[in-house]
């Protein structure tokens, strides 16, 4: 018969339990530690002669390399596979944020110097030596150029993204109609250009190049897009909505526009908006389709060239002079605001539009 008291047994096994359960960890703020040595060797290789680059790449595998080990020696395998999946997942971001935020800063550096009202006022007509010009002329076609295309596009892509998810599932034309969209999605933009340009050669005559031209070769690069954020869009909202409306003798019509569509309406307009932004810069279909002016036409449907900001950014690098170099800085600087400003739109009207969550 055992004298061994239970109670101090049980004692024995969770002590011992705990024993197994704990182990050494690494020093709080150890991954400063490690920061700081890895900068410092980064440092040491740019006095040896290592380019920046080099140096810091050094700096980045030395602290890649040195946290997970150090933590492979102190505390386990795991915990030092942990910290070597967390660098690099933060070494991924860097590599990707970095670049941003360099390209940011060129573009507002060299072009802020450069706005200022007299050269978003002015047009370049007639502007020669060290006249003041502007982009005004180039502005107003951004914007007479895009709306066109918007114009265009977003009725054409929503109601296909309609069919393709509410009607044909499945069938053959919307197969078709799916391929194409994924063939379009994929075009390079000069194509659409010479699309457009070619299409109205026909129509109009040889040399044709103005401002609607040029809006028909962007919807061409925006309609894919367009139907491609509506569809995934459609395609979130829950099939018990349909069926409830069906249950109730709800038209399909009616429960598409009544129901699908509200409740999709703020991924569909944020799905709009950044399809404008993605191209509002392009510039290859624009200067074929819609050539370069340096006076102001705000006419789209005038057989004469109507100037854009990324053609007028184009132009003025291929003068080659220092003026021409600063106008072409000020109108990046324009058409990234431009870009950020639809961006911001599409955030704003993606948070009002949203559906209401409860609990």
């Amino acid at each position: 018969m055992s004298n061994t008291d239970p109670s101090t047994s049980s004692g024995h096994r969770l002590s011992n339990e705990q024993t197994k359960l704990s182990h050494a960890t690494l020093p709080r703020g150890a991954q400063w530690l490690v920061g700081v040595a890895a900068v410092a060797l980064g440092g040491l290789a740019l006095v040896l002669g290592v380019s920046i680059v080099g140096a810091a790449v050094i700096g980045v595998l030395g602290f890649l390399i040195g946290y997970p080990l150090w933590a492979l020696l102190v505390e386990n395998r795991r915990s030092a596979t942990d910290k070597l999946v967390t660098g690099l997942v933060w070494t991924a971001f860097a590599v990707a944020v970095i670049p941003l935020i360099w390209l940011v800063y060129t573009v507002v550096s060299k072009g802020a110097a450069t706005l200022s009202p007299e050269f978003l006022t002015y047009s370049m007509r007639s502007v020669t030596g060290d006249e003041q010009g502007g982009l005004y002329h180039a502005l107003m076609g951004t914007l007479i150029v895009t709306g066109i295309a918007a114009v265009i596009s977003i009725p054409i892509g929503i109601m296909t993204a309609i069919y393709l998810i509410e009607y044909g599932k499945g069938n053959r034309l919307a197969k078709t109609i799916t391929f194409l969209v994924d063939v379009m999605t994929g075009i390079p933009s000069i194509v659409a250009g010479l699309f457009a340009f070619a299409f109205f050669t026909l129509l109009m005559g040889p040399g044709t190049r103005f401002g609607f031209g040029g809006g028909v070769a962007l919807s061409l690069l925006m309609i894919p897009t367009v139907v491609r954020s509506t569809e995934e869009m459609l395609k979130l909202v829950p099939d018990d909505l349909r069926e409830a409306a069906y249950a109730l003798g709800v038209p399909k019509w009616r429960t598409i526009t009544k129901m699908v569509l509200p409740t999709a309406i703020g991924g569909i307009v944020t799905g709009v908006v950044l399809s404008i932004s993605r191209v509002i810069g392009e510039t290859a279909p624009l200067l074929v389709a819609s050539g370069f002016n340096p006076n102001l036409n705000t006419n789209a449907f005038e057989d004469s060239p109507m100037m854009t900001v990324p053609v007028f950014i184009y132009t003025q690098l291929s003068e080659a002079t220092a003026k021409g170099v600063e106008y072409a800085w000020g109108g990046a600087l324009v058409l990234f605001i431009l870009v950020m400003v639809l961006n911001l739109i599409a955030r704003i009207v993606g948070t009002i539009f949203a559906p209401k969550t409860g609990r």
